[in-house]
């Protein structure tokens, strides 16, 4: 009887006879942190050891499932386990809708993604989507669909299979707090099922919401104050931390445990290889607190790891956790005392904000503190860095750099990039409730940084600076670095959102244009702004592709400056990037030696000058 088998065995069972010996091994690996871990959860349940042996059948299935091109694909990675973090890695995000109409069309642009030398491919949410409003696809009603206004699941497997030919890996949003209140699982808890009820956290009253609400913080304070939402259908209150059709998950349960990692592996074998963990820090409620970074959120990463390493280890977990620089290393777990890993990668969003900061400032002080404040990471394991993505850029990230003033110089910052006091930035606040806060900022990053309301050839020219110092910093910092679609281009902001009613109240639409075609057309053209960011761009990645010094998991320092405008950002001993983030002509003496410009070619010694928003990439010579 299959009750009778150990949780190895249910494991073993669906699998065909070469698979065995191969899991067998990777879950002797793996299951003193995997049954750990859950047992942590779930363990003081009656029905824990059926629950988990239960698991491990499901989890046998999906791995009998794994199409034979996946199967290898899983044995080269588990021979480069950090194959990721090379210096040739280059990712990129965007919206199928924006980016090509369709899975079909997003195929159709994979030249356009090779000739800029992209290895990674983050589609943001292509699942069925919520009816009507649905946060941009981030409310999901179907994890085993693909929306059909974008093509099907074949359409899926299509794409995966043209982008692996094409050395390209395709990261996918896994969203873990919530799902559409249209998801089957809701719709089951409104029509009385109990079990489905348990998926979520519901009350009858409003006495354990407001004890929650007391130490919560708000999302969108503007367009859905609050963390809890009445359905009339349930006759209770609903935890709804984003937005009311967006109903959290209940991770308290195993039964949603099992459904997460299922629907987690079901996209993998489809030949997802990478998924965008949304919203990791909220997955566990605890009173009293801000219900954010909580240790069984950590466990729960941990089971999920553990579980990717044993069915499909080719597959990659990346925390989408935008949280305090101190917070952030905790995403990737630990292999000693203990510990366990958990994401493969995280986004430095702290990164992200300071290079903004310091545009906006004139000074590199946020910046190298963020900087100063990075820690080295464990084994396999690597930053993503970035300028720009489908969301705001979030200043709060920063209060613990931002010194004794933070929530007014965040603000002030913020201000700056909604266009205040002549700013040359077209963006616009987020979600800030008050003029002394900051919450966000949203816009293209060719609008935040000049492009847009650039009025001569002089001001074209500082703001293309602009941009390559920003993703100077991103290439050369240590990470995977993403681009986002259309900065290539130079696009800038779409206001078209004001005109729809279901995005007017949201200001990241600002950052969601579609592609355009005309731009690309132009992207060799020298003569134009499009050509000349697009060559700029271009010629950064073949650079970094070239220095192993700019691998990932490769040493880096600051050296210090006089001038608080400039970052010398060092990469190994021989490769240093300077940039000067302000607006003045600004001085450097380089370390010694004998320097040369890797984009002009340059040979530079002693006392460099550096003119408004510079960047030199420079490699030592002796």
């Amino acid at each position: 009887m299959m009750s009778d088998l150990t949780p190895l065995e249910r494991l073993l069972e669906p699998l065909p006879t070469e698979l065995r010996a191969e899991a067998a091994r990777r879950y002797a690996r793996h299951e003193t942190v995997l049954f750990e871990r859950l047992a942590r959860l779930y363990g003081g349940r009656r029905d824990f050891l059926p629950w988990f042996c239960d698991l491990m059948e499901n989890l046998g299935r999906l791995h009998a499932a794994r199409p034979a091109a996946l199967l290898q694909l899983d044995a080269e990675r588990l021979q480069q386990p950090d194959w990721f973090a090379s210096q040739s890695m280059l990712g990129y995000s965007t919206y199928v809708q924006r980016f090509g109409g369709s899975l079909n069309g997003v195929a159709g642009r994979i030249a356009h993604l090779r000739e800029l030398g992209v290895t990674y491919l983050h589609l943001l949410p292509f699942l069925r989507p919520r009816a009507g409003e649905s946060d941009g696809g981030f409310a999901v009603a179907s994890f085993d669909e693909v929306d059909p206004e974008l093509g099907s699941n074949g359409d899926l497997e299509a794409l995966t299979a043209q982008l692996r030919a094409a050395g390209i890996s395709l990261c996918s949003d896994l969203i873990l707090n919530h799902v559409a209140d249209d998801h089957a699982w809701a719709l089951g808890a409104k029509n009385g099922d109990p079990l489905l009820r348990e998926f979520f956290h519901t009350y009858p009253d409003r006495d354990m919401p407001d004890r929650y609400e007391a130490t919560l913080g708000q999302i969108f304070p503007q367009a859905a104050p609050g963390n809890f939402t009445f359905n009339t259908s349930l006759q209770r209150w609903v935890w709804t931390t984003f937005y009311p059709y967006q109903w959290d998950l209940n991770y308290a349960n195993p039964a949603v445990f099992t459904a997460m990692m299922c629907a987690m592996l079901g996209l993998a074998n489809r030949g997802v290889e990478v998924f965008r963990l949304d919203s990791t820090a909220f997955l566990w409620k605890r009173e009293g607190t801000d219900c954010m970074n909580q240790p069984e959120a950590h466990w729960l990463l941990q089971a999920m790891r553990a579980i990717v390493d044993i069915v499909a280890p080719g597959v990659l977990m990346k925390a989408e956790a935008i949280v305090a620089t101190p917070k952030l290393p905790a995403y990737f777990g630990s292999e000693g005392n203990g510990g366990a890993p958990e994401c493969h990668i995280a986004y430095h969003s702290s990164l992200m904000a300071a290079g903004w900061g310091a545009l906006a400032e004139q000074n590199t002080d946020l910046l190298r503190e963020v900087v100063r404040a990075t820690p080295p990471l464990p084994p396999s394991a690597c930053w993503l860095s970035y300028v720009r993505c489908h969301d705001d850029i979030g200043w709060n990230v920063l209060l613990n750099e931002a010194g004794t003033d933070g929530p007014a110089r965040l603000a002030r910052i913020a201000s700056f990039f909604a266009g205040a006091n002549g700013s040359y930035a077209r963006g616009d606040a987020f979600q800030s409730s008050s003029l002394d806060k900051a919450h966000g900022s949203n816009g293209m990053a060719a609008s935040l940084t000049g492009l847009e309301s650039a009025a001569d050839t002089q001001q074209t020219e500082l703001a293309l600076r602009r941009l390559l110092l920003l993703h100077g910093l991103a290439l050369s910092f240590g990470a995977l670095p993403m681009l986002y679609m259309g900065d290539e281009l130079g696009m800038t902001n779409d206001y078209s959102y004001i005109k729809r009613p279901d995005r007017a109240m949201d200001s990241r639409w600002l950052q969601r244009p579609p592609f355009d075609d005309g731009l690309l057309a132009l992207r060799h053209d020298r003569d134009s702004v499009t050509g000349r960011l697009f060559s700029g761009l271009r010629q950064l990645i073949a650079l970094r592709s070239r220095h192993d010094a700019l691998a990932a998991d490769a040493p880096r320092s600051l050296l210090p400056s006089s001038d608080g405008a400039v970052l010398a950002l060092m990469r190994g001993p021989d490769f240093l990037n300077l940039s000067n983030f302000s607006g003045h002509d600004a001085a450097f003496e380089l370390p010694e030696g004998d320097w040369r410009d890797g984009v002009s070619g340059q040979a530079l010694r002693g006392n460099v000058s550096l003119q408004p928003w510079a960047m030199l990439w420079l490699e030592r010579t002796v």
